[in-house]
């Protein structure tokens, strides 16, 4: 009863012909045995035909499965169970013989945003490594084994970090974002999928037409390079479609990699870097600070053009410059951290102050030279009619008949061009400049200029747009070609 009641086991578990088998042995022994044995044998045979015609039913519905073979699955399970037998996953390959060389490979997937404030960038990448362990070979038809990432933990993999990360978060959706396969010649492939917050030193002395170069540095944490040597294979940076970057201030202009020696303390370590270049977009800035910086420069101006004589509206238009351009000044700032340089927009927009606060102390300056002349003139008329006998000043010319004394007739003045004598007082001032009736009578030293304050507004109406025009032209040429 042992041997029928094994063959019906094998019977029911194989599910192949062995039931006709069965049957001829049934009927063999049908004279032999008793009732209950010829029931069960019975039995046995009507669950071999039942089941013979349900797998027939099965497999002419199911025509498109395609089912793996056993031994197959059994061969790589026995692979694993082998190469993982006397396998210490603490040890690197080739330990104590030679160094382990990694081959790195990196695929960005997304570059984006650039923190200016924070000086970092965030990147995603596909971060793979490859090596050979020479206890992991196997020989087999099975050329390469790709296994999940429970076997991550049972093997060795480089001790690899980012040096100037930050923040850096490895994909868990739906499963770990990790991949690991085996080759027959011991062929290693580690790869994952990892989101690096990195930081990246931003020099602002263009700001904001600078360019710059964000690096992502890694190496081995503990294994100095007398034991672990990194190597870029050939392409081994890939990106991918840069429509989908969120860099929004910047460019991608290229990228490079790099790999050196750094020397420690705790040894000599092989140090790869690839630098991403990134040149910042103007278009931002030309609207939110250069365009109206320069259309406050300009209305400025246009107090050169208002009498003199109007002073609430040239001072109101003058204070209302000035304030815009300090609220200008503030909000272009605001993209910037705290350094301690001035980049390129501070100087712009510091030069852009200047002259409208300059535009505003013209007119404080005009009106208080013309306010002052109307008294000192008066003064000077009471000094024309001096008595007998009292010499005359030497810049007047006199006629003397008869003790009687006669002056020259005045020339009437206009309003607008006023000689304006007694405006430019001092030691000071007179070494340089000389009033307009002390050069036409002679008195007036070499090398001084002759000015006319009532035209100071006429001779800023062509010196600010000028020396404007010109701080524009070597700005732009000195910032965006040089």
């Amino acid at each position: 009863m042992e041997t029928f009641g094994n063959w019906v086991n094998t019977c029911h578990r194989a599910r192949v012909a062995s039931c006709e088998e069965l049957e001829l042995w049934a009927s063999m022994r049908s004279r032999h045995v008793r009732d209950h044995d010829r029931l069960l044998c019975d039995t046995s045979i009507s669950r071999c035909e039942s089941t013979e015609e349900y797998d027939y039913d099965y497999l002419s519905i199911n025509k498109t499965w395609v089912l793996t073979p056993k031994a197959q699955e059994t061969d790589a399970t026995q692979i694993l169970n082998l190469l993982l037998k006397n396998y210490d996953n603490k040890l690197r390959p080739d330990i104590g013989i030679k160094p382990t060389f990694i081959d790195v490979d990196i695929y960005v997937n997304s570059i984006g945003p650039v923190s200016v404030i924070q000086m970092e960038y965030t990147i995603d990448i596909f971060f793979a490594q490859t090596w050979y362990d020479r206890r992991l070979r196997f020989n087999s038809t099975l050329k390469a084994l790709t296994l999940n990432t429970n076997m991550v933990s049972r093997i060795w993999i480089p001790d690899t970090f980012f040096r100037n990360s930050k923040r850096a978060d490895s994909h868990w959706i739906t499963t770990p974002n990790q991949l690991l396969r085996i080759w027959n010649d011991g062929k290693v492939l580690y790869t994952l999928r990892l989101t690096i917050e990195a930081e990246c030193l931003l020099q602002l002395q263009n700001f904001p037409m600078d360019t710059h170069s964000c690096p992502l540095v890694f190496s081995s944490y503990g294994y100095p390079r007398e034991e672990i040597v990194y190597r870029w294979r050939r392409y081994s940076i890939e990106v991918s479609d840069q429509r989908t970057w969120r860099l929004y201030q910047f460019d991608f202009t290229g990228l490079r990699n790099t790999s050196e020696v750094l020397r420690t303390g705790a040894g000599e370590y092989m140090v790869m870097t690839v630098s991403f270049d990134l040149s910042r977009r103007m278009g931002y800035f030309a609207i939110q600070t250069y365009i109206p910086c320069i259309l406050t420069v300009v209305l400025s101006w246009v107090s050169f053009w208002i009498k003199r004589d109007s002073t609430p509206a040239r001072t109101s238009l003058g204070i209302t410059t000035v304030l815009t351009m300090t609220t200008l000044s503030t909000i272009s700032r605001k993209h910037l951290p705290r350094v301690s340089y001035i980049t390129a927009m501070d100087l712009f927009v510091s030069v852009c102050f200047i002259f409208v606060f300059a535009a505003l102390m013209e007119y404080a300056t005009l009106n208080y030279l013309v306010g002052n002349k109307k008294p000192l003139e008066h003064n000077s008329r009471k000094t024309r009619l001096p008595s007998a006998g009292v010499q005359v000043m030497p810049s007047f010319t006199t006629i003397n008949i008869n003790n009687i004394m006669h002056w020259p007739p005045e020339v009437e003045e206009d309003e607008d061009e006023d000689p304006g004598s007694p405006c430019l007082e001092g030691k000071e001032c007179e070494r340089f400049f000389c009033c307009i009736e002390d050069c036409q009578t002679g008195m007036w030293r070499e090398g001084r200029v002759r000015i006319h304050i009532s035209r100071l507004d006429s001779y800023s109406r062509v010196f600010f747009p000028t020396a404007f025009l010109l701080f524009n032209i070597v700005y732009w040429i000195a910032y965006l070609y040089l």
